[in-house]
């Protein structure tokens, strides 16, 4: 199968090998032209036969609508835009209403996997008409791990990066809560060793997870995360997430104190955030902020 794939930054170029690697062709355009297979989007299209399927992969919000705005004058009615960034499942409804009155059909697709996609795979959550989706399965059967999981067509336009949202929501409160507890054990006296801690909790014990696996190796690298500033950002869903509960009368106290969090931390030097700050690096491949000079 054919895809056009537009941004090709830490997520998208891995993306690109890894569908490459399954054996389909890939087309890819970025703002880079160290990085781009050609060199503007009108290339792209021209270089895919229709029906066409065009990936973004670029940041939430206006760069999103400005490459949904471009591609609509590009694409022919049969053709298909998937949005793979983590915009908000609002938008995704009016990109959906903005390229259908053309007869170009639009998939929400939440991707989770960071940098360690390539050799991992990608969790897909989508969202989008049936007959859309489907035509897409090669595509997404590439990206998302080996076995039986990894997929799920979430239901109607917007579902994808709505369940996107929550995951990242679910992801704040479980970062904040390893960096809680980190902080705690360096807090006291009697602990002398937290990372052999950390690392005991690898096998055996209910709280092991990937991120605790990425914890360790952040300890490995800096054993009290004094490299580090205690200050983490937030990419968005985080907000939105609260948002939704709130339009929802869901309660959401544990996702909501850890987006609180992360507001705090940039108040002062935060322990808690170094963790958080290196967990989202670890993962994500997110910038961190070094320590400043006493």
């Amino acid at each position: 199968m054919q895809l056009g794939l537009i941004g090709l930054g830490k997520m998208g170029g891995n993306m690109r090998e890894r569908v490459r690697r399954a054996g389909h062709t890939v087309v890819g355009y970025d703002r880079d032209p160290e990085l781009s297979d050609v060199d503007s989007l009108a290339e792209l299209v021209e270089r895919l036969d229709a029906p066409r399927a065009v990936w973004v992969m670029v940041p939430a919000g206006a760069a999103t609508q400005s490459v949904v705005d471009e591609l609509s004058g590009l694409l022919q009615a049969g053709d298909t835009v998937v949005d793979g960034g983590n915009s908000r499942w609002t938008d995704d409804e009016k990109h959906a209403a903005e390229l259908g009155a053309q007869g170009i059909g639009f998939v929400d697709a939440g991707v989770s996997g960071g940098v360690w996609g390539l050799e991992n795979g990608y969790a897909l959550m989508v969202g989008g008409d049936k007959d859309h989706v489907d035509r897409l399965k090669p595509i997404f059967d590439a990206l998302k791990p080996e076995g039986p999981y990894g997929y799920v067509h979430a239901g109607k336009v917007g579902a994808g990066h709505f369940s996107k949202m929550v995951h990242n929501g679910i992801e704040y409160a479980m970062m904040q809560a390893y960096a809680e507890g980190w902080e705690l054990l360096e807090a006291v006296d009697s602990v002398t060793d937290v990372r052999e801690v950390f690392r005991s909790w690898q096998e055996g014990t209910v709280i092991r997870s990937w991120l605790l696996d990425l914890a360790v190796n952040a300890l490995d690298e800096d054993e009290h995360l004094e490299q580090l500033r205690g200050y983490a950002q937030d990419s968005g869903e985080g907000r939105w997430t609260v948002e939704a509960a709130i339009d929802n009368a869901v309660p959401l106290p544990a996702i909501t104190a850890s987006l609180f969090a992360r507001f705090a931390s940039r108040q002062e030097d935060s322990p808690q955030m170094k963790m958080v700050a290196a967990l989202r690096n670890q993962f994500g491949g997110h910038a961190v902020e070094s320590a400043r000079e006493p």
